[in-house]
This record gives C-alpha cells, sequence and structure tokens, in this order.
C-alpha cells in the first residue's frame, strides 16, 4: 500500500513540476470527491445474474456504494482543450444478498450480506473538452492500484447484525486495473465544480482471468480548483 501511495504521489508530482515550467503558472490544482456506486460486469457475472434467477428473488447482486476522493491538475494544451490526470482513492467492489426464505425469517427479515470492499488508487489521464464557459466534456484511460480487497459477511434479523466479520480476498485479485473515465462536469467561474462519469475496466479483477468479471461504476463529484 505505501508502494503504491508513493508511486501516485511521485506521478502527480512529477506532472505538476513539468507543467509549471512549460506553461509559465497557467497550470492549476484541485480537490474533488463524492458518491461513488460500483460493481461487476462481464460474461460471469451474467451467468450468475441467470443462476440467481432461480432463487425467486432471495437472492441477489447490487451495487456497493461508497466515496471517492482525490486531487488534479488542470492543464490548459490549447483554447478550450485541458489535460487533467490525477490520482484518488476509489472504493470499489459488489453485494450480494441473501434473505431467509420462509414466513418467519420473512417477519424477522433475516438476511446474510456478502460484501466485496475493494480499495483502489485511481490515476486517471483526462482529455477535456469546454462546451461554452462552463460546461466540459472528459474522456481517458485510467489506471487504478488495488490497496485492499476483503469479503465483509454480515447476518441478522430484526434490523440487527448477529455477525459481521472481514476476510481477507488477495491470493488471486489483479494489483492494477486498466481502464477508462468519460464523463461531463461544469466548472464556474469562482473554483467550484460538478461532475459526474462513467468507469469501467478492461482487465479482469483476477489475475488469472477464470471468471470474466470487471470493475465499472459511476462517481458523483464536487470540487474546487485553486
Amino acid at each position: 500500500m505505501k508502494k503504491t501511495l508513493l508511486i501516485a504521489v511521485v506521478l502527480l508530482a512529477g506532472l505538476l513540476n513539468k507543467s509549471f515550467a512549460q506553461d509559465g503558472g497557467g497550470v492549476r490544482i484541485g480537490i474533488k470527491g463524492g458518491y461513488s456506486v460500483a460493481g461487476w460486469q462481464g460474461e460471469t457475472v451474467k451467468s450468475f445474474g441467470e443462476m440467481l434467477e432461480y432463487t425467486d428473488g432471495n437472492v441477489q447482486t447490487r451495487m456497493r456504494q461508497g466515496f471517492h476522493a482525490g486531487a488534479f491538475l488542470s492543464i490548459p494544451l490549447s483554447n478550450g482543450f485541458e489535460f487533467e490526470p490525477g490520482v484518488q482513492y476509489s472504493q470499489k467492489g459488489m453485494v450480494l444478498e441473501g434473505r431467509v426464505p420462509g414466513d418467519a425469517a420473512q417477519f424477522a427479515n433475516a438476511k446474510v450480506t456478502l460484501t466485496n470492499k475493494a480499495e483502489y488508487i485511481d490515476v486517471p489521464l483526462l482529455a477535456k473538452v469546454y462546451l461554452g464557459s462552463g460546461f466540459n466534456l472528459f474522456a481517458g484511460p485510467q489506471v487504478s492500484f488495488l490497496l485492499s480487497n476483503k469479503v465483509n459477511v454480515n447476518a441478522g434479523a430484526f434490523g440487527f447484525s448477529a455477525y459481521n466479520n472481514d476476510f481477507e480476498w488477495q491470493n488471486s485479485q489483479r494489483k492494477v486495473d486498466v481502464g477508462m473515465s468519460a464523463g461531463a462536469g461544469y466548472q464556474f467561474q469562482n473554483g467550484l465544480n460538478v461532475g459526474g462519469s462513467y468507469d469501467m475496466g478492461f482487465t479482469t479483477i483476477d489475475e488469472g482471468a477464470d471468471y470474466k468479471s470487471y470493475n465499472h461504476g459511476f462517481k458523483a463529484s464536487v470540487g474546487f480548483r485553486f
């Protein structure tokens, strides 16, 4: 984890130093963060979903809710066009929720929830185009470094948790995920900015690609550019 954070910091610092030297101070730094939802997609996930149809809705998958936060650089390249590299902490994964069948169990709201809690450092390298004074579109590659990966098991009833524990899941997980990010946003004159993006992984989440599943998710961000 420390090595990954060091790589991310050095990368951002190098880009900042090079950009200021070339642009004479036109580069601006910013921070942003916000809400995110993440899940898995792919052939294996589709087959798994088809199998869950036989459970009559007692077992279902859903996206994991989380947050992201980090910093970015705005590097002007020409009128209305910017290069925006960044580094941000991002929560990803997915959720599998099962309800115990039966009238008594339904009354007690008895259920078991498995949550894949994957934590990443995302390094997006975005090209941003302004359409008007503040509205912009952006897209570019993104490299994500896995910090930790756990499975949380939570079981309970009547709204109370009877069992809650985290288990490490590191052996087969891919440490570097290559993908892309794309979205839209608005940059206000006072420095405030808002935006939304979709992230999609191109490499399977496991090293051996034994199950063809890929990270994907949505982010809603609020930030400030200094």
